[in-house]
């Protein structure tokens, strides 16, 4: 791992704060106190060659004159200048300079060539931003930021290192984790990634032992490749990493051609990405505060519908709350066996046959709650115990949570959730590490992200430039050939001219009923434009049914493609994209014109395995046919083996851009699937 980046960034023996200024109403005055107040051990020196003092201390005129070289330079001067500066920091050998300013790629063209300026003078040096507010370790006492949420004091140590796109975040998740007892390892906030990435900057990190978990806060995906790899070193050593990315909302995809690329927009990538890199995605900021200290007790790999958890409570409206929103997560809450039951019945504790254990007012004593822990921890039936307190943790906080802080080192992780405004009781909780969580969306989103991480991360991101940003479009039959050397089977079919099929001149080898349709590369979706005539029965209806696609397409409709009319079955879209943010994909769905329109689909990031297909297959509600529904059911292995093979084309082909089958007809059981369409579109050079 780079360590020497590590240590450059979050341990350094020496900071130069390069625009250093006296005046306390100016950002770049605030790290010279934030580094003095927090007791940085380093030698800090304020440069600024209109000041000779800074703060009370001497301040140097250039890098230069320095009696020593930096490890880190923080600086704090307008874009230009920066740039000037950075050249300096390359010329000295400094190893990270991390640059305040904004103004660059963020600017359209002219922010664009003043990055490329800024890379350019770096050298070896490697770039922190632009437009980030800095970088903060307190186990050294290194606050070298301008973030103003940093003029808190007494920052405790803890074990979340937070890497964020945004500087602002940092400084929030800073203020909320110190009012619940969470402290953090390393805050670093990256901004525009000119050179150094997220990912680069958290592997770098993955072998420090202080550091348990991540929590990253995204705008983005670039640089997926380098965060591919920090996730695969994560959970190799069983750091759990948990992420907050902004995007949710539709933005659709920059595709040209297929539904693939409208069903699976920006965001959907994403959920596939993170998914396959063991990351956790949380839709709160509560979640990501609070969630990775319960990722770190949860051993991965469990899967949600075998992770156990278990509920106890003196408030039985707040449990049910938890347990009703678990289970529309596919995550179940699990009553205790009858012996265990009658243990905890035993020791005093009200318990009925439940899934909440609720131990009401009357069972609500120390003693009660400290020994019906235990039971639930010893008894080897569950996974997390959870706690859920009621109003006494609000009025009474120190002897509301005082069994669970006891409990917090138990066989089995321990995690509570206070349903009122508790936050004395939640801030003692966290300081004696136990997960805590302060509202039902957060626990539920933290128990789901523990209960469905996989051990391994299986993702190698996206290359950082897509293969070609146009190519061009195969027509059908094209893309038949191509899909079937992937072991994807179409139906027979001919090519004929239009002009003489009009005409009566009916290929040889025609076996009817058939469907025509216009075979042009223009032309991406055939039914939108009248292309197609289905169950056309002899030669008289064929020549028909090519003059009416001529009549309707026009001049585009010079060739015709004529293929047998597929045998019944159920179908579905499979699609495959190369993403330049995520690399392959490949997506499922219900198939037909209206696809698009219910986004009722799987993705994930190809290649894929047969058992990975058929999870895809059972998560898209429209394709409950082929699985088996009412009598119904088709071949889904075929299906399977079709998703499988498509998922494999960056390999197989690696200059397919983009394909889509839509629709692949499944037939009954045992009997195949069919592409009864297809789409491919390759890179121009093929």
């Amino acid at each position: 791992m780079t360590d020497a980046l590590a240590t450059a960034l979050l341990r350094p023996a020496s900071v130069a704060l390069v625009g250093a200024s006296d005046d306390p109403a100016k950002t770049n005055s605030r790290p010279l106190r934030y580094l003095r107040s927090a007791g940085f051990a380093g030698r800090v020196y304020p440069v600024n060659p209109r000041r000779e003092t800074v703060g009370g201390e001497r301040c140097w005129p250039s890098l230069a004159e320095l009696p020593e070289v930096p490890d880190h330079v923080y600086v704090m001067t307008g874009a230009d200048q920066a740039i000037e500066t950075v050249g300096e920091c390359a010329k000295l050998g400094v190893p990270v300079a991390t640059v305040l300013a904004s103004g660059f790629g963020e600017e359209g063209e002219e922010g664009r060539e003043r990055e490329a300026r800024l890379r350019a003078a770096a050298g070896r040096t490697r770039i922190l931003g632009p437009s980030s507010l800095g970088v903060i370790n307190p186990r050294t006492g290194l606050l070298l930021t301008a973030n103003a949420a940093f003029a808190e004091t007494d920052l405790a140590p803890g074990r979340v290192f937070v890497a964020s796109h945004s500087g602002s975040v940092i400084g929030a998740l800073v203020s909320r984790g110190k009012e619940r007892g969470i402290s953090f390892a390393g805050l670093v906030s990256t901004g525009g990634e000119a050179d150094l990435s997220l990912g680069e900057i958290c592997l770098s990190t993955v072998d420090d032992d202080g550091i348990g978990s991540y929590a990253l806060f995204m705008e983005s995906l670039q640089h997926s490749d380098q965060l591919a790899r920090f996730a695969r070193a994560a959970a190799e050593r069983g750091k759990p990493v948990v992420v907050y990315k902004l995007g949710r909302s539709a933005q659709g995809a920059q595709l040209s051609v297929s539904h693939t690329g409208a069903m699976a927009g920006s965001d959907e990538e994403a959920d596939a990405f993170f998914r396959a890199a063991a990351i956790s995605r949380v839709d709160n900021l509560e979640a990501l505060v609070e969630a990775p200290a319960l990722l770190e007790r949860v051993a991965p790999g469990k899967g949600a519908a075998d992770f156990r958890v278990g509920v106890l409570t003196t408030t039985g409206g707040g449990a049910a709350l938890i347990a009703d929103q678990l289970g529309l997560r596919g995550v179940h809450v699990r009553a205790p066996s009858a012996s265990l039951r009658e243990r905890i019945q035993d020791l005093g504790a009200p318990i009925t046959d439940s899934i909440v254990m609720d131990l009401t007012l009357a069972g609500a004593k120390h003693e009660i709650v400290s020994g019906t822990l235990d039971a639930l921890q010893r008894s080897g039936e569950y996974d997390l115990v959870v706690m859920v307190v009621g109003s006494s943790a609000r009025f009474h906080p120190e002897l509301a949570v005082r069994a669970v802080i006891e409990r917090a080192d138990g066989p089995t992780p321990l995690a509570a959730f206070a349903v009122p405004d508790a936050p004395r009781a939640l801030a003692a909780l966290g300081e004696a590490g136990v997960p805590a969580f302060r509202t039902p969306e957060s626990i539920v989103e933290a128990i789901s992200a523990a209960a469905s991480r996989p051990a391994v991360a299986n993702v190698v991101g996206a290359p950082q430039v897509p293969p070609d940003s146009g190519g061009r479009v195969l027509d059908e039959l094209g893309s038949y050939r191509l899909l079937e050397k992937a072991g994807i089977a179409a139906p027979p079919a001919l090519e004929c001219v239009t002009a003489e099929v009009t005409e009566g001149r009916v290929p040889e080898g025609v076996r009817y009923p058939v469907a025509v349709k216009v075979l042009s590369a223009e032309i991406a979706h055939k039914t939108d434009v009248g292309g197609v005539v289905l169950d056309v029965s002899g030669d008289d209806e064929l020549a028909a049914a090519a003059r009416k696609i001529a009549e309707r397409v026009g001049p585009a409709a010079d060739r015709l493609l004529v293929t047998e009319m597929a045998r019944p079955g159920t179908d579905a879209l499979i699609g495959y994209r190369v993403s330049p943010e995520v690399g392959p994909l490949v997506m499922v769905a219900a198939g037909g014109v209206l696809a698009e329109l219910y986004r009722d689909s799987s993705l994930r990031l190809a290649p894929v395995d047969l058992a990975t297909a058929h999870e895809m297959i059972g998560e898209v509600k429209g394709l409950a046919p082929i699985v088996g529904y009412r009598g119904s059911e088709g071949d889904a292995g075929a299906l399977a083996r079709a998703i499988v093979a498509l998922s494999t084309l960056a390999e197989a082909e690696p200059s397919v851009l983009e394909a889509e089958i839509n629709p692949l007809r499944v037939h009954g059981p045992g009997e195949g699937a069919t592409a009864l369409d297809a789409l491919v579109r390759v890179t121009g050079h093929n």
